[in-house]
């Protein structure tokens, strides 16, 4: 068979037509240092601040510096195995975790891998970790109440959904929880939650999930965990991991409430990678944008408008005090972002009064508005009522000639604290917190022994639930006092029938 010359020359020219040239062009650049979870790049002259960049062993990174001849890089995993010389390649992304509703129930670390055992996440869904809050345009105001389920929070310090309410106090003063109580109370509540976990031990997080998972709230709750034992810059990604998952319920019309436990830690974290990036230290050695580092977190909890579907994310930020000083510079600077702050003091917490509130440091700016009409009826003198025993305490200690009114004052203010006592994990709905109080401001444990008024109030919930579910009832669906002389009668008949008991 003959092959003619203008046969090779139209096949040829044919191939050529149709060639295509797939170019990939790649910016390259070299480890120059490593260790401690920071690399040193030389070159990647065009990355950008925030990029994530991929190690020649697959190991991701996260561009926090850009100088003049080098980039630093915090490691997203173990460094130990990145070696001077190594090739680090750019990837034109920013750096995205898993979100959405496949999540919920998993315990996953601050790039959203799970490390709960139970197999991988399917979602196709993903969110940047670094987003701009809602503008003031798209905001609406907070009117819902978050109800936390704690006596004392929910008739003080009311939180809204929507709103940003640090707590804040010296470690083991009972700041986690109230974190858990206050999650366990969303059951039924049309709420998700995130629990973030940072720089806590890895038992005391698993102790923390064995609780959600005991009481029924693992089925709305998502558990966020860098642990003790994590590297640095993990800890300082987990908050922004937590609001990221949160923020893809509150953009879809949804309820979110997002728990970092706690801050202190993640600032540390945040210090740790600074100076060793040498960004220069300023107060108590922290960087000079250790506020911008909350203030861009906490600002995306916000209430939307009803044009943008109306759902909301509630951020309870958690600040651990040295000593109780609420002046230092991270708790300063979280109390200037929120909008207000629960103050668990050690003295009330070693006294017996749990949870450890102090109502004269405690506020909420969001305040009235974010309770119901029963509950700022029957509580609305309650932190004067408080705050006037906690003066007359201190005189009455030094003078045992006392009239009768300023006797009924502390009388009142003694079963004031013992009402606001609360049992671990014990969550208590508005309308039996609203009926409780309403006892109390009206009289009704006056008589009643303060050793006694624990017992009072357990057995009160029960004969309600029995004798009177319609009063529970109006209160919960009308949030106001529509059947007071219904109230006063349930409030009645069990006194009489308790103080036979007695």
């Amino acid at each position: 068979m003959e092959i003619r010359a203008e046969e090779i020359s139209a096949l040829i020219k044919k191939q050529i037509q149709y060639y295509q040239k797939d170019t990939e062009i790649k910016d390259i650049g070299t480890v120059i240092e490593t260790g401690d979870g920071i690399a040193q790049i030389y070159g990647l002259n065009n990355v950008l601040s925030g990029e994530l960049v991929e190690f020649e062993n697959g190991t991701m990174g996260l561009v926090q510096s850009l100088e003049e001849d080098r980039v630093g890089v915090v490691i997203l995993g173990s460094h130990l195995s990145i070696r001077e010389g190594d090739e680090v390649s750019r990837t034109g992304r920013i750096m995205e975790v898993p979100v959405g509703k496949s999540l919920v129930g998993r315990v996953v670390n601050p790039l959203g891998q799970p490390i709960d055992g139970k197999g991988p996440i399917k979602t196709r869904k993903s969110r940047p970790i670094e987003h701009e809050a809602p503008g003031v345009m798209a905001r609406k105001s907070i009117h819902e109440p978050l109800q936390t389920g704690l006596k004392a929070i929910d008739a003080l310090v009311p939180i809204g959904r929507g709103q940003r309410e640090l707590i804040i106090g010296d470690r083991q003063t009972g700041k986690t929880t109230v974190a858990v109580d206050t999650i366990l109370n969303q059951k039924d509540q049309n709420m998700y939650c995130i629990y973030v976990a940072i720089g806590q031990k890895d038992s005391t997080v698993r102790a923390t999930v064995e609780t959600f998972r005991r009481h029924g709230a693992l089925e709305y709750t998502i558990v966020v965990n860098a642990g003790a034992s994590a590297p640095a810059p993990l800890q300082y990604l987990a908050p922004y991991t937590g609001v990221a998952m949160g923020e893809e319920f509150m953009y879809n019309g949804e309820h979110a409430l997002v728990v970092y436990d706690d801050l202190s830690k993640q600032a540390a974290a945040y210090r740790e990678l600074s100076l060793l990036l040498k960004r220069p230290p300023g107060r108590e050695a922290f960087p000079g944008d250790v506020f911008y580092l909350h203030s861009r977190l906490l600002e995306r909890a916000a209430k939307l408008n009803d044009d943008l579907g109306g759902g909301s994310m509630t951020a309870l930020p958690f600040v651990e005090t040295q000593a109780g000083d609420i002046s230092a510079y991270i708790p300063t600077n979280v109390i200037s972002i929120t909008d207000g702050q629960i103050f668990l003091q050690s003295d009330l917490f070693f006294s017996g009064v749990r949870p450890a509130i102090n109502p004269g440091l405690s506020v909420s700016r969001v305040g009235g508005s974010a309770q119901t009409k029963a509950m700022k009826k029957v509580a609305g003198t309650l932190r004067l009522d408080l705050a006037s025993y906690r003066e007359l305490e201190s005189f009455a200690q030094f003078g045992s000639d006392l009239d009768k009114a300023t006797l009924q004052k502390l009388n009142r203010g003694k079963r004031t604290i013992e009402v606001l006592k609360q049992g671990l994990h014990t969550p208590v709905s508005m309308e039996k917190q609203v009926m409780i109080i309403y006892a109390l401001i009206k009289g009704y444990l006056d008589e009643i022994p303060l050793e006694d008024i624990r017992r009072f109030e357990t057995e009160f919930y029960e004969y309600l639930d029995a004798g009177y579910p319609q009063v529970l009832r109006d209160i919960r669906e009308t949030g106001e006092l529509t059947n007071e002389p219904d109230m006063k009668e349930a409030i009645s008949s069990f006194q009489k029938q308790f103080s036979r008991s007695y």
